[in-house]
């Protein structure tokens, strides 16, 4: 089975990939596809650097930094993956790795949302769950991991 696993260089990621590692060790013969969605150059930026190739550079490196965590925990495990860095939309290009990569499965850590903030643009995880054509298992964050200076049970009631 192939699983995709979006990682963003947070412990999120890293609890997320740790999860996966758990559906191994219980039995799932899988390999990982690890994928880092990184935000397309501003306006700003391509006006002052006028250099696609240096964008594209300076992507890769910062999706392959992101990617890095994940990659170690599963290289540690000694399970088989791939990775992929990409620029764009987060959902359009997962929704395209999927289909690129062959993906049978996406396990994402679900990232807690105000409630103003998720009606206006909702999450990633919650968007690619309604879009994608295979499953998509999300999972939570261990009590106290909630980044962004909520706390668990802030994080609880917002989420």
């Amino acid at each position: 089975m192939k699983i995709l696993l979006p990682v963003d260089g947070t412990s999120l990621s890293e609890n997320e990939t740790r999860f996966a590692l758990r559906l191994v060790a219980e039995g799932l013969r899988a390999e990982f596809v690890l994928a880092n969605v990184q935000e397309p150059p501003s306006f700003y930026e391509l006006l002052t650097t006028q250099d696609p190739e240096a964008h594209a550079e300076v992507a890769l490196q910062s999706g392959e930094d992101m990617v890095a965590p994940a990659a170690a925990i599963l290289r540690a495990a000694n399970v088989p993956f791939t990775t992929v860095v990409t620029t764009g939309d987060p959902v359009r290009s997962l929704l395209d790795v999927i289909e690129a990569e062959g993906v049978d499965m996406v396990i994402i850590g679900a990232r807690p949302m105000g409630v103003l903030r998720s009606a206006v643009d909702g999450s990633t995880s919650r968007r690619l769950f309604q879009y994608a054509s295979v499953p998509v298992l999300l999972v939570n964050p261990h009590p106290g991991e909630v980044e962004g200076g909520l706390d668990a049970e802030q994080a609880s009631t917002q989420g």
